[in-house]
């Protein structure tokens, strides 16, 4: 049995800042529940600091290349992020921010093959985060900065979940899966697009706020080809004019969770566990993907979320489908027309 204070932070610490994603985690076999619980923890935690906008982005920056050089071992003083933590609106991110000692010395309980994996996503993770201070660091509501280009999107979706695919891939591969059964790379790719194509659904979704903030992830040379601005999607009438390329970013979020249920379906069928802990972020993902299709996606006060209903149908599909394989590979997205590669223009 674990030690208490594993079981406090990996149980209701862990539950209280990961929303519904505990519930996938829990679904998780119990030889990979450990570390990719205490993965997504730093990460929240590293989320946390990111997002605390009553501080300069400067000291953001600076907390997080601390944590950064704490996850990796280099670095013996304690952590003390008390003024970020008593910015917290929060309580449970206040929690996070206050026990940030114990929860990177839970590393040490790790095999070393799942610590460096654990350091290595919080690594490239971290990077995106401190990233994107970097850009946004001076941005407004009143005047937003916008990404250049589409690769400088795909970067970003990479650094925040495209590499933590790679991470649950590998270490799925360590402990659940024979190399010699799957192919290896390829499921990698998948997974790497897997993580992509949530982040970009969260991109799509949370324009309206994300601009609010001084931040417009989509584009600016796709927003050009438009006519537009960052500064104009502040206006909920200019979205007809941004559909063209909004709709084609949908499309791009759509291949990548194909791709990621045609990884999720290429899982032995035995590690039921699994498939359905990759198969509902899809199934919700997709409900998403449909409801911006036709939702508004300019306008602040109507944000475009999946219902609970929504999710517990979606659950209860995937258990009760699965003695049919037909039928539950049928659950996943639908085939698209094409698939957009990174060098169509979005």
């Amino acid at each position: 049995m674990p030690p208490t204070d594993e079981r406090q932070l990996l149980g209701p610490v862990l539950r209280d800042v990961s929303r519904s994603f505990y519930k996938t985690l829990q679904l998780l076999p119990a030889r990979v529940r450990k570390p990719i619980s205490l993965a997504y923890l730093l990460a929240r935690t590293t989320d946390t600091i990111a997002d605390t906008e009553l501080i300069p982005a400067s000291e953001r920056l600076e907390a997080l290349k601390m944590l950064r050089t704490h996850v990796k071992g280099s670095q013996l003083e304690a952590l003390s992020f008390s003024i970020l933590a008593a910015k917290q609106a929060s309580a449970a991110e206040k929690l996070l921010l206050e026990r940030v000692n114990d929860i990177v010395a839970l590393l040490e309980t790790l095999s070393a093959t799942d610590r460096d994996l654990v350091r290595k996503v919080l690594d490239t993770i971290t990077s995106g985060q401190e990233l994107d201070l970097e850009r946004f660091g001076l941005a407004t509501a009143e005047n937003p900065t916008a990404l250049q280009s589409a690769e400088e999107l795909d970067d970003y979706t990479f650094r925040v979940a495209g590499c933590v695919g790679e991470f649950w891939t590998r270490i799925c591969l360590a402990h659940l899966f024979s190399e010699a059964t799957l192919k290896t790379g390829w499921l990698i790719e998948k997974g790497i697009r897997f993580g992509k194509g949530l982040q970009l659904v969260n991109v799509l979704r949370d324009v309206p706020a994300d601009l609010r903030k001084g931040r417009c992830y989509l584009p600016a040379e796709g927003l050009a080809r438009l006519g537009l601005q960052p500064r104009d999607l502040l206006d909920p009438k200019n979205e007809a004019r941004l559909r063209p390329v909004y709709d084609e970013w949908l499309g791009r979020a759509k291949d990548h969770l194909r791709a990621g249920w045609e990884y999720t379906t290429a899982l032995p069928w035995s590690a039921f566990r699994v498939r359905l802990a990759c198969a509902l972020p899809i199934l919700i993902g997709t409900e998403t993907l449909a409801l911006l299709h036709s939702g508004p996606i300019l306008d602040p006060e109507r944000r475009i979320k999946v219902s609970r209903r929504q999710v517990k149908r979606a659950f209860r599909r995937s258990i009760f489908y699965y003695p049919f394989p037909r039928l539950w590979k049928a659950l996943g997205p639908a085939q698209t027309t094409s698939e957009l590669s990174p060098s169509k223009r979005v």
